[in-house]
């Protein structure tokens, strides 16, 4: 457990490199948000988190699993995970931010042009205050 990053994951990296690339500009890791979002961009007033589909639980994803032994126990990690999630999605909301979350069964090794076109759509005003990329 002490190897899971929770700040620079590969995900995370790749959609910062391939956002820069596009000339979006944005902070990382912002301590005074809740929930300290993966990337800020205050230009847009957003933020974007970029979830695990393993630890953040992405419905009917294959990755994410739940370990066979001490079942009761991670359930109830995961479900606290969940629940702590939509818990800074509401918060952030209320206090006037746009919030997207990106799976990272979405970004892969290198996000594609359809997820960039999304996200850019999305920076852009043109969706919901709150959007899941999968």
């Amino acid at each position: 457990m002490a190897r899971i990053r929770g700040k620079n994951t590969k995900p995370e990296v790749a959609l910062r490199k391939a956002l820069h690339r596009c000339g979006y500009r944005f902070r990382v890791n912002v301590n005074g948000l809740t929930g300290t979002p993966d990337i800020v961009l205050p230009k847009w007033r957003t933020v974007l988190f970029v979830n695990g589909c393993y630890w953040h639980r992405h419905p009917n994803c294959s990755k994410a699993t739940t370990p066979s032994s001490n079942t009761r126990f991670w359930t109830r990690k995961f479900q606290e995970n969940v629940e702590r999630d939509k818990r800074n999605v509401v918060d952030l909301l209320g206090q006037g931010w746009r919030v997207g979350v990106v799976w990272e069964c979405a970004i892969g090794k290198q996000p594609s042009d359809d997820l960039l076109n999304r996200l850019k759509s999305f920076l852009s005003g043109e969706d919901p205050a709150l959007k899941h990329f999968e």
